[in-house]
């Protein structure tokens, strides 16, 4: 893929998405996907993540975090699309 066909995703998840292996849910997914990124808790509750790749599997990530982990109840999913910034691999940040 060129990086001109790489597109970029921050999105922001509201409900009950910590503690119910949504990080851990949401790397693995990506991972299964083929998606760069990274996703970490927010002190106000919400889950944030980016990702980075192809629109197509980028788009299916986004529809992912409608649901996420079985045990998470997702309220809302906002997402802003970005400049890619060429993000190797997918990690859970602290």
């Amino acid at each position: 893929m060129s990086d001109s066909d790489r597109v970029r995703a921050n999105v922001f998840v509201s409900g009950r998405v910590q503690g119910v292996y949504y990080r851990a849910s949401t790397r693995d997914a990506a991972r299964e996907r083929g998606v760069d990124g990274w996703v970490k808790n927010l002190d106000d509750g919400r889950v944030e993540a980016v990702f980075e790749g192809d629109q197509e599997r980028v788009g299916a990530m986004c529809e992912w975090c409608e649901t996420g982990s079985r045990a998470a109840e997702v309220d809302s999913v906002d997402v802003t699309m970005e400049t890619p910034e060429g993000i190797d691999g997918f990690e859970v940040r602290w």
